[in-house]
């Protein structure tokens, strides 16, 4: 794959030569563009000899072969990583006063970035306003990690580390011809590729809210990001995937949907439940990895319900939500369905993490059930995870731990065994 890899002026362009080795081992063809300023952070001889290839932010080398226009007609992926700032305001606005902001203005193929800045750079409102800007215009900007930022600081504005900028922006590219993903980088093992061609999968991902008035609701912590991988994953394996997300902002869905996954935005229950059942009427395979309200309340007025001083709170009335996965399991929408479950658990004094997930799965009747502990910076709003797999006796079939990416791929292996041929 030709990628052009663009550096800005940040002190995490160091990070960039980590990414440019990781592209370059995984048999890409990699170019640096460099800003001006990402030169003073990063000498050029360095992105030279990791790629082998010029790096330059000039448009007045090489003018005979119009560098500026022709290596983003022939880029097949382009990422840019560090974006600062600056970079992210100039190509929201189109200026072309550099050979990287030139290129971007030519490419037609899918673009990555990687934002880094310090953290009021980042939650500035131009800032927020740029990114929504190329975000409308299909370029996947990937959120910033939150962590420690130059000197004593720190919030969010951290660079990713580069595997995952890696595998964001390789699993943007269809290849033509291919399965989405099927290619050296996405994540997928090498064996898997192709092991979902001809399947349709449904997964559900994020947290469901159920409102109390116009303003306030009742959620869950879950950052939908591991249902997000699964849908990638099965993506890449070559499935035609619909991605029903609970709640989830458009950085955490961007790279799925450049992958080429259907997303379809819900908030409720019931509207998660009604999705799902649409698009398991003709699915292979459904995972509910979503979390689900267990219950909602009776009644949502129109209007904000007011704090009366001295009165205490009204209490709310609940009634229990539809079980979706139960149902899902019991009515198999198609033959020889497969039903994926999740359940996120906690022990307590009734019995551990496990003996609860043993129970919940003989109680839904899924073919399998993903089991993982939640709470104590484990399963939501972390970048691994450990799961279970039970089947629908409750008996163990499988472990993974990892990252979400790599989570996934073990549950799909764990999946695909248990697919009738088609």
């Amino acid at each position: 794959m030709r990628i052009l890899l663009g550096v800005s002026g940040g002190i995490a362009a160091y990070k960039s030569v980590l990414l440019l080795r990781l592209l370059r081992e995984q048999g890409h063809a990699v170019r640096v563009l460099p800003t001006a300023s990402a030169l003073r952070f990063v000498g050029a001889p360095t992105f030279e000899a990791l790629s082998g290839e010029p790096a330059t932010p000039e448009v007045f080398e090489d003018v005979a072969h119009v560098p500026h226009v022709a290596l983003g007609q022939g880029a097949d992926l382009v990422v840019v990583a560090p974006a600062t700032a600056d970079l992210l305001a100039r190509a929201a606005t189109g200026r072309a006063d550099d050979l990287l902001t030139s290129t971007l203005l030519t490419a037609r193929c899918p673009v990555v970035m990687a934002p880094a800045m310090h953290t009021e750079m980042w939650e500035h409102r131009a800032t927020r306003a740029n990114v929504a800007t190329l975000r409308e215009r299909g370029v996947v900007v990937m959120d910033p990690d939150s962590g420690r930022l130059t000197g004593v600081d720190t919030g969010p504005g951290r660079l990713p580390e580069p595997e995952e900028i890696a595998r964001v922006a390789l699993a943007a590219v269809v290849p033509a011809g291919r399965a989405p993903g099927v290619d050296a980088g996405t994540g997928a093992e090498p064996d898997a590729a192709g092991d979902l061609a001809g399947r349709a999968v449904v997964v559900s991902a994020g947290g469901t809210r159920e409102p109390i008035d116009p303003v306030r609701f009742i959620g869950n912590r879950s950052s939908g990001r591991q249902g997000v991988a699964l849908a990638e994953a099965a993506r890449a394996r070559g499935a035609e995937v619909t991605l029903v997300a609970a709640n989830l902002d458009e950085a955490v869905t961007a790279p799925a949907r450049a992958a080429g996954v259907h997303v379809e935005a819900v908030e409720t229950t019931a509207e998660l439940r009604d999705a799902v059942r649409r698009a398991a009427a003709g699915a292979d395979v459904v995972v509910m990895a979503a979390a689900v309200a267990d219950f909602r309340p009776s009644v949502t007025p129109d209007a904000k319900i007011k704090k009366v001083p001295g009165a205490g709170p009204a209490p709310i009335a609940l009634v229990e939500n539809p079980d979706v996965l139960a149902e899902l399991a019991a009515d198999r929408l198609r033959p020889g369905q497969v039903v994926v479950g999740f359940a996120a658990e906690t022990g307590d004094a009734d019995g551990s993490v496990l003996e609860h997930g043993r129970d919940k799965a003989r109680r839904k009747g899924a073919d399998l059930l993903a089991v993982n502990a939640v709470g104590a910076g484990r399963g939501f709003g972390v970048a691994t995870n450990e799961v279970t797999m039970l089947d629908a006796r409750g008996e163990v079939v499988a472990e993974a731990a990892g990252t979400k990416r790599e989570v996934a791929d073990a549950i799909w292996g764990v999946v695909t065994k248990n697919l009738p041929s088609i």
